[in-house]
């Protein structure tokens, strides 16, 4: 790794090892983790410490994240929206494929279906498509990617209430029978991605994954849309695996600020 400082990237390995543990720990175990010395860990702790990074526990002796910590995280938290987190990895999944990508939330208030609404989105706007929403237009949750893995993965879906309407049919691809569609959604929790073949407007296929928090809710889900033509050839399994290791990255994102 070019220009690493290493004393920087001893500091951050450790303040990540209590974070990833979750709990107070000691000088000697911080070192067996990380197969330093107990004097290396023992100086870089002394100078977090001394910047409010991390805290000593004068009773165990052990160390755990600071006040500084907590105080950046606030700010963080209420600065940064999820659109602004999620930005630069839509931007890279765009510029791998040159199709559209939407980032979509699940809106709960309606009384009829579930509907997905657009947070943000990188699009070539010399490339025409039929379908191509813009930001905070909403569509039925269960015609597209996102919504699919919204539905499968959000808390507090109510299928119960909303079962008792009939899911609209856009194409003849559209899942129009609610077994089906609750089937599928199985099947989106089973593989972590879902699929829109055309269920929204015939010609169009979209990828979807779901952005996670730490209980393996869905906060959000991002999608990668185009031309069946251009979306189906070769390359479609890559196209997956790379939706999915997407938001896989903005998931882990998501889970250390919630």
């Amino acid at each position: 790794m070019s220009e690493m400082i290493v004393a920087v990237d001893r500091a951050l390995e450790i303040l990540l090892t209590l974070y990833n543990n979750g709990k107070e720990m000691g000088v000697s175990e911080i070192g067996r983790i990380l197969d330093l010395h107990k004097s290396t860990i023992h100086r870089s702790l002394a100078t977090l410490e001394n910047k409010g990074f991390v805290y000593q526990n004068k009773e165990t002796g052990k160390y755990w994240l600071g006040i500084k910590i907590y105080a950046m995280g606030l700010l963080i938290g209420e600065k940064l929206s999820l659109g602004d987190l999620v930005k630069p990895y839509a931007k890279e999944l765009f510029d791998e494929f040159q199709e559209v990508v939407n980032v979509s939330i699940l809106d709960k208030s309606s009384t009829g279906a579930y509907k997905t609404i657009i947070i943000l989105k990188e699009v070539d706007t010399n490339k025409v498509l039929s379908v191509n929403p813009n930001i905070g237009s909403s569509s039925d949750a269960h015609t597209s990617s996102v919504g699919k893995c919204l539905l499968a993965f959000s808390k507090d879906i109510d299928f119960e209430k909303v079962s008792k309407k009939p899911l609209k049919e856009y194409t003849e691809n559209t899942l129009s029978n609610w077994d089906d569609l609750i089937d599928e959604l199985e099947e989106v929790r089973k593989n972590g991605y879902a699929i829109d073949d055309e269920e929204q407007e015939i010609g169009l296929t979209c990828i979807g994954a779901p952005i996670l928090d730490r209980e393996g809710h869905a906060v959000a889900a991002i999608s990668l849309s185009g031309p069946s033509s251009r979306m189906k050839k070769g390359d479609f399994e890559e196209k997956i695996l790379k939706v999915k290791e997407t938001a896989q990255n903005i998931s882990m994102v998501v889970r250390q600020l919630n």
